[in-house]
């Protein structure tokens, strides 16, 4: 067994040189010897200008062969500066994993190989795992570091604008229109817009928010993050090292606003996006936007961005009676702050993290509390039991970490996640077994895969405990069935024995629509059924018509976690800058069968 740095680096490299060369020809009976059967290749646009996830050997292989002559991918080399090729542990399974660099016709490119002994082969290395992912366009490259813009063009010539000129003048777009409109300045949104600034592409933010950073400052008053710091860096400038584990809302908010100003983004607030249309023929859209004036003013961009999350209309269910309630009934999206109620009665539903949230902080403001449950849900302490998926980012590089997490097939994540699921279950087996004898019905979702798939199926059925599970269990907060309620009445709740649950406020903490409903809405029918489902997994292995090319020519959809935008903003970005340069069509071409 291989167990120097040097003699897996050896191996590392003759893989790849065996692979380049079969890759070339390209030798279909060679690149086969090169896999193991039960093998994944990711390609993130390099080879097929898709995201794309083929599995199995005869598949891959066949898809290589028929991808790689149109691009011609070359020079594949272990990655200098790099983490070097070692062992690891992956999805339960020992393997060597190494980092490289290629390049192709159009672009240069990095990847992860994983290699594994193949029993039916006298144990020869073989792949197991493939990732090729294009880094930067040829001829397009970002001007970073040593290769960062001199300024000269304002700060020489005493009679012309200035820097600030300048920026007033780009933001105001009085004489143009954006190549691409970014619809939401969330995380989402940003890392979008900061990438194409770097790629030198028009873009221009719009939101509704009154303030940058109002997405996060407006909700609700003891929000933090649930994930920790060094996992939530946004593109190009990483939080500073002094930053909290867990980052307070208002101080993400803030941060938002510093970015939007040290990156020079274009940003528009207290704007609505209205909707629009696209025109086949001149190859754009039209869009009507209304400013916080009530002016509109109508554009031309040629891509609309939807960085409005995972979903963008409150989900509220249609409840029998519950109009006969008399006290304040609100959607969790407009709750603020517990201080509001102390002394008050109030009703939860939903048992989600912001069901749960909003719970613990009307509790903590001296209002009594009684948490309702509709469905089955998954429940995890915050410590450390929710950030096991994230240990990689405890060690190396982000750049590493990123490229480690856009490598992983979702077959193997699913693996991976039920792995960290029992691991989970066994550390807050106190917790969990507290929570079962009060009734709370708990689940760990599909087969076991826990919260992450959750979350990227339904972007929600879970909570990371930060107390308010061990209030639940002690009895200070209540919790109730929805099953158990009969019907509404003015006062509060009639549960099916009788009692009343009294209430001067009833929170509808019941999540949101799929975003297929806001595209409905604002790009009409036509699009919505040519697009089809956002999130979530369709019959591949990808997320449906994320951070790729859509069925409707020049939208786009881009959503998830400060991580999730960081790392696939780019590949968003690359793809808009190939249309724009004339290097990639707008019209989709749909993937190879990911089966």
């Amino acid at each position: 067994m291989l167990d120097r740095t040097k003699d897996i680096s050896v191996a590392a490299q003759a893989w790849l040189d065996d692979f380049e060369r079969t890759l070339g020809k390209p030798d279909h009976d060679g690149l086969a010897r090169l896999f193991v059967a039960e093998c994944f290749w990711r390609d993130v646009l390099a080879l097929s200008w898709n995201l794309q996830t083929t599995g199995g050997r005869d598949t891959v292989v066949q898809a290589l062969t028929a991808l790689a002559p149109k691009v011609t991918p070359t020079n594949f080399k272990i990655a200098p500066n790099r983490a070097p090729p070692r062992w690891v542990t992956r999805a339960g399974t020992n393997t060597i994993e190494a980092i490289f660099v290629f390049e192709t016709a159009i672009g240069r490119g990095s990847g992860i190989v994983r290699l594994i002994p193949d029993t039916a082969d006298d144990d020869r290395l073989k792949a197991w795992t493939l990732l090729t992912a294009l880094e930067e366009l040829k001829g397009f490259e970002e001007q970073l570091g040593t290769s960062r813009p001199r300024g000269q063009a304002y700060s020489r010539d005493f009679r012309g604008p200035n820097w600030l000129d300048q920026r007033n003048a780009s933001r105001d777009y009085s004489d143009r229109d954006p190549a691409v409109l970014v619809v939401g300045g969330g995380q989402a949104g940003l890392a979008t817009a900061a990438r194409l600034k770097q790629l030198k592409v028009d873009t221009l933010i719009v939101d509704r928010g009154m303030r940058i950073g109002d997405n996060w400052r407006k909700r609700y008053h003891a929000l933090t993050l649930h994930n920790q710091v060094q996992v939530n860096h946004l593109p190009y400038m990483p939080f500073p090292p002094n930053w909290p584990v867990y980052i307070p809302k208002d101080k993400l908010a803030n941060w938002f606003e510093a970015y939007v100003d040290a990156m020079e983004l274009n940003f528009w607030t207290g704007t609505e996006f209205e909707g629009g249309t696209y025109d086949e023929a001149k190859g754009h859209w039209t869009v009507a936007l209304r400013r916080a004036d009530g002016s509109k003013r109508s554009m031309h961009p040629r891509h609309v961005v939807m960085a409005t999350g995972v979903s963008g209309i409150a989900n509220i269910p249609e409840i029998p009676t519950l109009d006969n309630f008399k006290g304040t009934l609100m959607h969790s999206s407009r709750y603020e702050d517990g201080e509001n109620w102390t002394g008050k009665r109030a009703i939860v539903i939903g048992t989600g993290n912001s069901g749960h949230d909003i719970a613990q902080d009307l509790y903590s403001s001296g209002a009594e509390v009684t948490l309702v449950q509709r469905s089955p849900t998954l429940v995890t302490n915050i410590e450390p039991s929710a950030q096991l998926a994230y240990a990689t980012y405890n060690e190396g590089t982000l750049e590493d970490n990123d490229l480690i997490a856009t490598s992983m097939p979702t077959p193997l994540a699913k693996k991976t996640h039920v792995m960290l699921t029992e691991q989970s279950k066994a550390l807050d087996k106190e917790l969990l077994d507290g929570l079962s004898r009060v009734g709370f019905r708990l689940d760990f979702g599909e087969a076991g895969t826990g919260w992450q798939f959750k979350y990227l199926t339904r972007g929600g059925g879970y909570y990371f405990n930060v107390g308010c599970s061990n209030l639940i269990v002690e009895g200070a907060i209540r919790l109730k069935q929805f099953s158990d309620i009969e019907g509404f009445v003015p006062e509060g709740a009639r549960m099916k024995d009788g009692s009343i649950i009294a209430a001067d406020l009833i929170v509808l903490s019941t999540g949101y629509k799929p975003q297929e409903y806001l595209v409905r809405k604002l790009f009409g029918d036509a699009v919505a059924d040519r697009v089809g489902p956002v999130w979530g997994f369709g019959d591949g292995f990808e997320l449906r018509n994320m951070y790729a090319r859509t069925k409707q020519p020049g939208l786009w959809f881009i959503a998830g976690s400060l991580a999730q935008c960081r790392i696939n903003s780019k590949f968003l970005a690359l793809q808009i800058k190939a249309i724009e340069e004339g290097m990639l069509p707008r019209a989709i071409a749909m993937p190879l069968s990911a089966a």
